[in-house]
Order: structure tokens, then C-alpha cells, then sequence
């Protein structure tokens, strides 16, 4: 029997419920009329799924959904309203509920949506055992990693990998597409580690000039003619810490060379000088570039790759990972709203939207998203994020026309199907996984495959 637990203060609707669900003899109905007792009964029984009223005294059905995030009671969560909100009821979705149903509720859709309801729970608890091993919960240090959330298999891995090279003191060499949050990753790996309390210093090489960056990395010391002044260099100025150099391929051969002094022996000399100088700083490099190809073997050093790959880790691009887009757009979103100095609850997303974002390319990947997310903030004057809160040029870059180089006009129904049929391919007929990146119930994309 599949254990329904119904919430609403109205008696006739509860009895209602109740007395079609028993005469369906698969479902065993627990009433509540008084919100305040769901909290307890939930501590005290177990339940397949909650029908949750919205509009009560007391405890409301969004207070209700929050206390259950909070206790992280994942049980899944169908909301019940009245046709005049709906609006509401979706805004409930974007805090964890399930799906909704607009009262007077037809029967067979009821249990329609109760089914799906009940096998989005098994599938999440099955998904939460197999997928254990590579749970960030794993992580020693979460708050090392919380400003790079994902929830894709091959990102976990990589965080509980940059974990375990976080507790020593070994050089790392971090590589991937523009944007993929190299620096991000390099943060982590700091905070992670024993030198968290001390500084982190990060210098681009590519925004100096290769002659001058010697001594902008290493210092120098005031030459004869006077010509030249004292300077502290990057490595001294992170000492006890971490120096993140991006771009290293824009290094220097003789500033590689040097380089690879520091990182083997923990010591160098400034320019001008021949005096060594002991250093105490751990050094995390990236590139764009894959240093191990052909093209990079005549003007990278040997020596220093060598040293950098022995802790190599290269972060994919975000259109290699999908599923990380929502929860990575959420997470700029609630940045923006900090900033503005607004509530996390006055925008979210439509689902229009969030559709879109899913199906970019993100040739600057997560940079490029946070861009697309702030201006869609500053663009946005409702309290729901829709196509047209973008401004035309981002608008024109994120529509499936201009990523796929042209447009064919069609009726909205059959690009909807298509794009539903594709997303299910693409999840290997994963519906619950569709449906999230999609962005709307598994009942939906049920439905929409079946007409195709």
C-alpha cells in the first residue's frame, strides 16, 4: 500500500481524498486538517508522498515545505490550490515540491500524478544509495567547495580528488576551456588545505608582458644605475599562502625555468640580485591549452610540466554537464539578489527560461552563465526571470535559432515535442532527469512522450 499523507484545513476536501483513495485499494490515507500537527507526524511516521494545501491558518503550506527542506525530509510533495494560484503553486515547485494540482481535482489525473509522485521518490533514494561514493557530502571541507556547486559524476570526482591533494603541499596544474572556474577550483583547493589562514595571491600571465613578469613574480632588487627600485615580487607576497598563476604557457622559457626552481628546491633569486631567497609558498598554475601536445614542446619547459602533472586536473566544459546548469544559474541568482540587497524569494526563474539556458553552449562556460544571469536580474522587473528579461544581444546568442545557425518557423506545439522527445534522448529515457532540465514535472514530459 503507498502511504499518502493529505494536508488541508478543509474538512469536505479531506474527506474526499480520503474516500477515493481507499477505493482505489493502493493507497493508504492519513488525514490532517490542523497544519501545526504535520511537523510531529512526520518525525514519527513515514509517508510515499504528501498532498499539501497551500492557503492555510497557522502553518502554511509553503512554511510546511521549508521545515521539510530544512529537516531535509525528502519526501515528495504534490501541492493542492484553487485556480487563482497557480502562480503560487508553481513558485512552490521552485522550493522543492513535486508537481500541483488546480482544485476541483479530476480523478484520474490524480492518480496519475500520486504514481509519478511515488516513483520520483523510489528513483531519488535508489539514485541517493548508488551514488554515495561520490556524494559531496563525502568532503571533509564542504565549505571549501560550496561556490562551486554540481551535481555531475565527473565534478564530485573531481572535488574529492582536489581534497585529498589540498592536504599536501604539492604543486598543482589545473586545465580546461575558458571560464570553467579554474580559479574557483584553485580557492578550493587553498581553503582545503593547511595554508588557509594565509594569504592567496592569484596573477594572470598572459596580462603581463613576458619581459616584465620576471620580476612582477620573483621582485627585484634596486639596481646600480638607480634605474630600477626595490619590489616584492607575487611568491613573496603569498608566502605562507598560495600563488595561483593563470595562463602559464604565457611564461617566459627563462621565467618556466626559474619557476621550476621554486616549485623543486622552495627557493629563488630576485632580479638583479644572485642572493637566494628561501620561499614558502605552495604554487597552483593553469592553462587553456593542453601543455602535453606537440604544439607546446619546443616553448614549455620539460622540467616544469613534469612537475605539474603529477597533480593534473582538467575541469570539463559546462555543456558536458547539463544536469549542472539550474542549479548553477540558482546559485547566481541568489548572488545577484544578495547583491541588490533583495530577498532570495522575490525572483525566480520560468521554466521559458531556465529551457533556454539548458540548451546553450556556453563557449565562455560558468562566466559566461553568471554574465547571462546578472544582466537577466537588471533586466527583470516581475518576480519570475522570462526570455524577454534578457536584453537583445544575450537574447539572440541563447535562442536554439543561434546555436544551431538558423531559424525555421514551425507551431510552438511541435518545436515543444521535439525538444521534449530530444531532452529524453539525451537522458537516456530518464524522465526524472528530463523533467529537471527541463524544467517541468515528470507528469509533463509523461504526456508529451506519449503523443509523440
Amino acid at each position: 500500500m503507498i502511504r499518502v499523507l493529505i494536508v488541508d484545513d478543509d474538512v469536505a476536501v479531506t474527506n474526499y481524498f480520503m474516500v477515493f483513495l481507499m477505493q482505489t485499494e493502493r493507497f493508504e490515507p492519513t488525514v490532517i486538517n490542523d497544519s501545526r500537527e504535520v511537523e510531529n507526524l512526520l518525525q514519527m511516521e513515514t509517508f510515499d508522498v504528501v498532498m499539501l494545501d497551500l492557503d492555510m491558518p497557522n502553518v502554511s503550506g509553503m512554511d510546511i515545505l521549508t521545515m521539510m527542506q530544512g529537516q531535509n525530509i525528502s519526501i515528495p510533495v504534490i501541492i493542492l490550490t484553487g485556480a487563482n494560484d497557480v502562480d503560487f503553486a508553481v513558485r512552490s515547485m521552485k522550493r522543492g515540491a513535486f508537481d500541483y494540482l488546480t482544485k476541483p481535482v479530476e480523478e484520474e489525473h490524480l492518480i496519475e500524478v500520486l504514481d509519478s509522485a511515488v516513483e520520483h521518490g523510489a528513483l531519488s533514494r535508489k539514485t541517493s544509495v548508488l551514488s554515495d561514493s561520490l556524494s559531496p557530502v563525502e568532503l571533509a571541507n564542504k565549505e571549501a567547495f560550496e561556490h562551486f556547486p554540481s551535481r555531475n559524476t565527473e565534478m564530485i570526482r573531481i572535488f574529492l580528488h582536489a581534497e585529498k591533494v589540498a592536504k599536501g603541499d604539492l604543486s598543482v596544474f589545473i586545465w580546461g576551456e575558458q571560464g570553467t572556474g579554474k580559479e574557483r577550483l584553485a580557492r578550493a583547493i587553498h581553503k582545503a588545505s593547511p595554508r588557509e589562514k594565509g594569504p592567496f595571491v592569484a596573477v594572470d600571465g598572459a596580462s603581463h608582458k613576458p619581459e616584465d613578469f620576471s620580476s612582477e613574480l620573483f621582485g627585484r632588487v634596486k639596481d646600480w644605475g638607480g634605474k630600477h627600485g626595490e619590489k616584492q615580487g607575487f611568491i613573496e607576497a603569498a608566502s605562507g599562502g598560495t600563488l595561483f598563476i593563470d595562463n602559464i604557457d604565457s611564461l617566459s622559457l627563462p621565467v618556466q625555468v626559474r619557476l621550476k626552481r621554486v616549485i623543486q628546491n622552495s627557493e629563488f633569486y630576485r632580479d638583479n640580485s644572485t642572493g637566494i631567497v628561501k620561499s614558502n609558498v605552495r604554487i597552483i598554475v593553469s592553462s587553456t591549452q593542453d601543455l602535453t601536445s606537440s604544439r607546446y614542446r619546443e616553448i614549455f619547459s620539460r622540467d616544469l610540466l613534469y612537475h605539474l602533472m603529477v597533480n593534473s586536473i582538467k575541469i570539463p566544459p559546462l555543456r558536458a554537464r547539463p544536469e549542472d546548469i539550474p542549479l548553477i544559474a540558482e546559485y547566481f541568482l541568489l548572488q545577484e539578489l544578495e547583491k541588490l540587497n533583495r530577498n532570495s524569494d522575490s525572483l525566480c526563474f520560468s521554466s521559458d527560461f531556465m529551457n533556454l539556458l539548458v540548451q546553450y553552449s556556453y563557449p565562455d562556460n560558468i562566466q559566461e552563465l553568471q554574465n547571462i544571469i546578472a544582466c537577466a536580474v537588471v533586466g527583470t522587473s516581475t518576480g519570475e526571470i522570462v526570455p524577454d528579461s534578457l536584453s537583445p544581444y544575450i537574447r539572440e546568442r541563447i535562442t536554439p535559432g543561434a546555436v544551431t545557425g538558423g531559424f525555421s518557423p514551425a507551431k510552438l506545439c511541435d518545436v515543444m515535442a521535439d525538444h521534449v522527445e530530444k531532452t529524453v534522448k539525451y537522458c537516456r529515457g530518464n524522465l526524472e532527469q528530463a523533467a529537471e532540465l527541463l524544467g517541468i514535472s515528470v507528469v509533463e514530459v509523461r504526456k508529451s512522450v506519449e503523443k509523440i
